[in-house]
């Protein structure tokens, strides 16, 4: 962070605004094992900030009340060697990591590892669009199909990775029906998208001990990388479990912690319980993902920031993953925002080509931006 000692110290936070940009994905989304329809439509509260003249763009959910108070605040006051941006401005830290970038002239994941890269950024990334969009079908062969064809939707348009949400039995269908079209279905995945690809499940808490077992056995043959949040975090099931998978050498990863997970699960991770760490990247934050990435780095656990619903998390992920030894995967949500040029990414057999512009690459339609702030949103100055 040596450049930042090169800021102008007379640079203050001119202006800060809100709004929610909107835009869809390209499928509807079904259910999840404790949720209904999640649908077409996407949106997030998109910040702008000003500061020297410089703006920069991102994910915040801060309030304008919140705001109003940071208006003012000098460069010298924001940025921190130790940690990036001090505690009082993580609200606002993805653009203030874009306004950083474009001041600087760089990719927000060279700054964050202090490589110079030559060459195209590649992230391993999967297709997290596998939702309960069969449970209008009787039939099990034809929820298959239907899991399939969408799969392979994925598949052509570059993905090599895909989760599929698991969990029908608790809540939507009759319990073994509901666990066995599970089944059916990460096993028809696997048949459809070849023994190449990377597949993992997630459960959304929607298993109990016995019913994981069950399923990862019968799912043994299609090769799971990892099984996501199988129940909520308990020490004695994650126990078990490992002890169980050790005995009928099942090599897929325990994965948790996208939602409220619990206290102690980092210190579960590192006693071996658990395999990867997958806080949400926005809501955890950025930089906090850095030191817990370099905590994990440590022990040799895996990192992959969950992602679902948050477009700019899309984005925002694949800086962060050169800076974690760790990083699995980003977990990719297909969507398009009105006002927001993306094309500086792109989805190749498999791997994300990151943009190598300033900030977060993405290309924002200043002049839409400003009206619907005016239309919809807020600004303090």
């Amino acid at each position: 962070m040596n450049f930042v000692q090169q800021l102008d110290p007379n640079w203050k936070i001119e202006r800060i605004e809100q709004v929610v940009m909107t835009g869809e994905r390209r499928r509807l989304a079904g259910c999840n094992a404790r949720l209904g329809v999640h649908g077409k439509a996407v949106s997030f509260p998109m910040v702008r900030i000003t500061i020297g003249g410089q703006t920069g763009f991102g994910w915040s959910r801060i309030s304008r009340d919140a705001a109003a108070g940071l208006v003012g605040a000098s460069v010298q006051d924001i940025f921190s060697d130790e940690q990036w941006i001090r505690d009082r401005f993580l609200s606002i830290q993805f653009p203030l990591l874009d306004w950083l970038g474009h001041t600087a002239g760089k990719p927000v994941y060279e700054l964050l590892t202090g490589v110079r890269y030559d060459s195209p950024l590649l992230i391993p990334c999967y297709d997290t669009s596998l939702y309960f969009d069969d449970l209008h079908l009787q039939s099990e062969e034809d929820a298959v199909r239907l899991l399939q064809e969408e799969a392979m939707q994925g598949y052509n348009e570059g993905f090599r990775g895909f989760k599929i949400k698991v969990g029908r039995g608790a809540m939507h269908m009759e319990l073994m029906e509901g666990t066995n079209r599970d089944i059916a279905i990460v096993n028809g995945i696997r048949e459809a998208v070849g023994p190449e690809c990377m597949i993992a499940i997630d459960a959304n808490n929607g298993y109990n001990l016995g019913l994981t077992k069950y399923v990862l056995q019968q799912t043994a043959s299609s090769n799971l990388t990892w099984l996501e949040e199988a129940f909520h975090e308990d020490r004695e099931y994650y126990k078990n479990l490992k002890d169980w998978m050790a005995k009928h050498n099942l090599n897929v990863l325990i994965a948790d912690g996208e939602g409220l997970a619990a206290g102690p699960l980092v210190d579960w991770a590192e006693q071996g319980l658990i395999d990867m760490v997958q806080y949400d990247l926005k809501d955890y934050g950025l930089v906090q993902w850095l030191a817990l990435g370099a905590r994990l780095d440590e022990r040799g656990i895996k990192s992959a920031p969950h992602n679902y619903g948050g477009f700019y998390g899309n984005f925002a992920s694949c800086h962060l993953s050169p800076a974690i030894r760790g990083f699995m995967y980003v977990e990719w949500d297909e969507a398009w925002i009105t006002g927001i040029d993306t094309t500086g990414y792109s989805v190749r057999n498999g791997r994300i080509q990151v943009s190598a512009a300033p900030g977060f690459g993405l290309q924002v339609d200043e002049a839409y931006y400003a009206r619907q702030v005016g239309d919809n949103g807020w600004t303090v100055r």
